[in-house]
């Protein structure tokens, strides 16, 4: 007997947290989104494995890596920093070169890359899972983005100069994506599962919509012209 096709298909924004990585899915039927109750899942395998499988994911993770240093950040970062604009393209971190993410020490890390802070060094954890899990074939499907590039699309490819972190910039936020994906904004209300906080929310709610235009084929990617890590992997953020 042939396998039930499902009526919709499975969408996905993904941002590490505290509890490991917060997973907001959501259906897509026809042109409606309708989002789901957020999960905080332990380890990014779990992530990858997430079922029903996504058919489009955004996740705020790097994929693809220098393996020696050649500057704080890649060709992607640098170009999503020049669209983003200040003061928001401060959220844009550099993304450090495989010898120092696992380097033994924290000073060893430092000796190598000397402009990774101490925010910069707990980041290690997730940025780890990423560079270990992520293998080629995962780009299908998978898509290394960053909200604040999903939010500047929403907001007609226009730098926003609020912070996610404050009142306003909800709000101006939440108004984004009811214009443009009705019903996501009210997953930045929703209560956060353990192990993760609303800024999370707010966060895989604007991954959705890149996840949106992934499954519809409209994603713009930096660069335009890929640069390949030694994995084969896609060094990009997509927009």
């Amino acid at each position: 007997m042939a396998a039930t096709q499902i009526p919709y298909k499975m969408l996905g924004g993904v941002t590490p947290c505290p509890g490991g990585w917060l997973v907001l899915p959501a259906r897509l039927a026809g042109v409606t989104v309708i989002v789901e109750d957020p999960a905080v899942v332990k380890t990014l395998s779990e992530v990858l494995d997430f079922k029903p499988k996504f058919e489009a994911a955004a996740i705020y993770a790097p994929v693809g890596f220098q393996d020696e240093p050649s500057g704080p950040y890649r060709p992607c970062d640098d170009e999503a920093r020049d669209l983003v604009g200040w003061p928001r393209c401060a959220a844009i971190r550099p993304i450090p070169c495989r010898s120092a993410l696992w380097a033994k020490t924290r000073d060893e890390a430092r000796s190598i890359e000397p402009w990774l802070t101490n925010d910069d060094l707990r980041r290690f954890k997730w940025i780890r899972e990423a560079e270990t899990e992520f293998q080629p074939f995962h780009q299908r499907n998978w898509f290394a983005a960053h909200p604040d590039l999903s939010y500047f699309v929403l907001n007609g490819d226009r730098p926003l100069t609020s912070s996610p972190y404050q009142q306003d910039g909800i709000v101006e936020r939440m108004n984004l994506l009811r214009n443009k994906l009705p019903g996501v904004e009210d997953a930045i209300l929703f209560t956060p599962p353990p192990g993760a906080g609303q800024i999370h929310l707010v966060q895989a709610a604007g991954l959705l919509w890149t996840a949106r235009r992934a499954a519809g084929r409209a994603i713009n990617r930096l660069p335009l012209d890929p640069t390949w890590d030694a994995s084969g992997l896609r060094m990009e953020l997509v927009r």
